[in-house]
């Protein structure tokens, strides 16, 4: 029997080493890391998703994707045949937005963000911001590939403007009870995993390494 193959989309700016600690069977699964490529100037998301659907090989494929990498698996899907669509700590429509991204997209606050200061971490980390915070600093130091402002500008704005304003029920959602982007009270429905936050695909890899053949089985 060939083996399935599960394509993992990281989140904003991230690169696919955060999936460094997600192990499946590999006599069952067959896994494949997507990395963020650099938009063109106004490239629609939808596009954009059709370009990096260009790098998935293998027809009826499992596409998993955390946060940003979630809402871009599912504009993929919208390209190409899938086995199953799982995102992590992520939306499967803009009504789950918190309040605040909500009003951002009215008054157009996003563009106001220091893009700059975001991609120099080293110097976001002088600034003391007690130890959790820090801590969170130097995981985004080591996780965080994508430093071009224009990527970065492009892909707040396709998450503030993220146009679908409906669920498709049969996208699988695994999000924490403690994700302090997309709060868990504007979630509708979701296998939830107690104390996740939102990096927990890095801090919770054990759950989802015991958990994630079924959910992709079933």
């Amino acid at each position: 029997m060939s083996k399935i193959p599960v394509y993992f989309m990281p989140g904003l700016a991230a690169s696919s080493s955060i999936f460094e600690r997600i192990k499946l069977d590999e006599t069952v699964f067959e896994m494949h890391l997507l990395e963020w490529e650099i938009p063109n100037p106004k490239e629609s998301l939808s596009d954009y998703a059709l370009r990096i659907s260009k790098n998935i090989k293998d027809e009826n494929p499992v596409l998993i994707g955390v946060s940003f990498g979630g809402i871009l698996v599912q504009e993929i899907s919208k390209h190409i045949k899938t086995r199953k669509v799982i995102i992590i700590s992520s939306v499967r429509s803009n009504l789950e937005f918190p309040r605040r991204m909500k009003i951002g997209k009215t008054t157009k606050a996003y563009k106001l963000i220091p893009m700059q200061l975001i991609l120099n971490i080293e110097k976001l980390a002088k600034f003391s911001f007690g130890e959790k915070v820090n801590k969170r600093i130097k995981l985004y130091e080591k996780f965080l590939s994508v430093r071009d402002l224009g990527y970065l500008q492009w892909a707040v704005e396709s998450v503030i403007l993220w146009d679908r304003d409906k669920i498709d029920e049969n996208v699988v959602h695994i999000h924490g009870d403690k994700d302090d982007v997309f709060p868990i009270k504007y979630i509708d429905k979701c296998i939830l995993v107690k104390g996740g936050t939102h990096i927990m695909i890095l801090n919770k890899y054990k759950w989802l390494n015991e958990n994630l053949p079924s959910i992709i089985l079933e």
